[in-house]
């Protein structure tokens, strides 16, 4: 067995909003990273993700559970523990040297020491002939780099990377995990262990020895699975793209057609968070898979290539599909359900009709909103009743988003209307008295 660096035992953490309500973003969380293994960690947005990664570097402390590191507890910081961020947070002030040498500084090391290593990580990450650049004068993979050297440069025993490639375009990002992986595998880096969190589902089959999927409200491991493939990897093998169908079917295992299953993650509750999809994404994805290309089914990672969406929105709209029953999820392909041909044949008024009802039947949220306008003898609220609510379970900025989408989707399907300048929703028949 692979000696354990970094273990979590029933982790929890919550935070307390603005408005004293407490969110439990972790619980009862337990995962073991190796020595030896790089590990994808992937869920979606709001999911505890980059909680736990900061847990498990000491930069946040658990509320329940407990961190081990080489079986010792954590307490703060590690040294040998470093993270990479998606923001790239480099100092814009300071040349890609003193970025690089900033945690050295931080430590005390001797001037002459600092430059020694930093001029190696540089050389090593590819940035050669840019020790004196700003950030300003570096494209986003350069200064991605720069993040990596300055990360690598402590030489780190483990090394987290919170969506480290995903602000890049896809060739940039590419060509970066390549090179890491290159580094990883020649040993040329003293890191034993890489937790790489991804939105990213391809990269996370190429990179990984095991694929772990996150599940929200609360965060939890959900289902992993190993990955027995020696890199590197390429992309069109039928056994990669056999793996990237499972991790598919893995993300999207909780959200088959509300009824058909026994997950509870398979219904939305009241206080869950929404998909941010758009109605013309919803109905634009069910045409195209209702057309005569898919005649109603579609493998997911082919479907995303045909839609050119990204992995976490071709998630997020065959999730509301699946929800809405308009489509069925399974093993990693999305098939049209008879009553997504109904919708996709039927006029506006009729689609409105439908989606209004789907809407009631499986979205809480927007039943709930129906619920109190009637209750109400103004048929008049304001957006601020339902965002508290939403705050007991999300984030302010989750909270809001999910009550925008409500509003979209509610509004579509005339089941109430918005008026942007007030904040109030309000019943349809209020619209003579409202501009929305």
């Amino acid at each position: 067995m692979a000696t354990p660096i970094i273990e979590l035992q029933a982790v929890g953490k919550s935070f307390r909003s603005a408005d004293g309500t407490s969110r439990t973003v972790l619980d009862g969380v337990d995962f073991t990273l190796h020595e030896g293994e790089i590990v994808a960690l992937l869920g979606q947005s709001g999911s505890g993700k980059s909680t736990m990664l900061r847990i498990m570097a000491g930069l946040t402390g658990a509320d329940k559970g407990q961190v081990l590191y080489h079986g010792m507890p954590l307490y703060g910081a590690a040294r040998g523990i470093r993270m990479v961020f998606q923001s790239f947070a480099l100092f814009p002030w300071l040349t890609v040297q003193k970025n690089v040498e900033l945690g050295l500084e931080a430590q005390g090391v001797p001037e002459a020491e600092r430059e020694r290593r930093s001029a190696a990580v540089i050389d090593l990450i590819g940035l050669s002939g840019f020790e004196g650049a700003l950030p300003r004068e570096l494209s986003g993979g350069m200064r991605q780099r720069v993040g990596i050297a300055r990360a690598l440069v402590m030489e780190p025993e483990v090394l987290l990377m919170d969506e480290a490639f995903s602000a890049l375009d896809v060739l940039t990002g590419e060509r970066l995990r390549e090179d890491i992986l290159e580094l990883w595998e020649a040993g040329k880096i003293p890191t034993k262990a890489i937790l790489v969190v991804s939105h990213n589902i391809e990269e996370a089959v190429m990179m990984a020895d095991r694929v772990l999927v996150f599940a929200s409200n609360p965060g939890r491991v959900r289902s992993e699975l190993a990955i027995g493939l020696p890199r590197p990897r390429e992309d069109d093998k039928l056994e990669v793209r056999a793996l990237i169908d499972e991790v598919y079917g893995m993300m999207t295992a909780g959200a088959a057609r509300p009824g058909r299953t026994t997950e509870k993650e398979a219904k939305l509750q009241l206080g869950d968070r929404l998909p941010p999809v758009n109605i013309a994404r919803i109905e634009g994805v069910l045409e195209l898979l209702t057309d005569e290309r898919h005649h109603g089914r579609a493998d997911l990672p082919q479907l995303g290539e045909d839609t050119e969406l990204t992995d976490a929105q071709l998630l997020d709209v065959s999730i509301v599909l699946a929800l809405l029953g308009f489509a069925n999820l399974a093993h990693g392909d999305i098939t049209v359900t008879p009553l997504g041909e109904q919708y996709v044949a039927a006029g506006n008024q009729e689609r409105q009709a439908l989606f209004g009802r789907q809407l009631l039947e499986h979205v809480p949220l927007v039943a709930y909103i129906c619920h109190s306008l009637a209750q109400d003898s103004s048929g008049d609220l304001p957006e601020e009743l339902f965002l508290r609510l939403l705050r007991f379970t999300l984030n302010a900025e989750e909270a809001t988003s999910t009550l925008r989408v409500a509003i979209e989707w509610g509004r579509y399907a005339d089941l109430f209307e918005y008026t942007f300048n007030t904040g109030t929703i309000h019943l349809p028949s209020a619209d003579a008295a409202h501009e929305s």
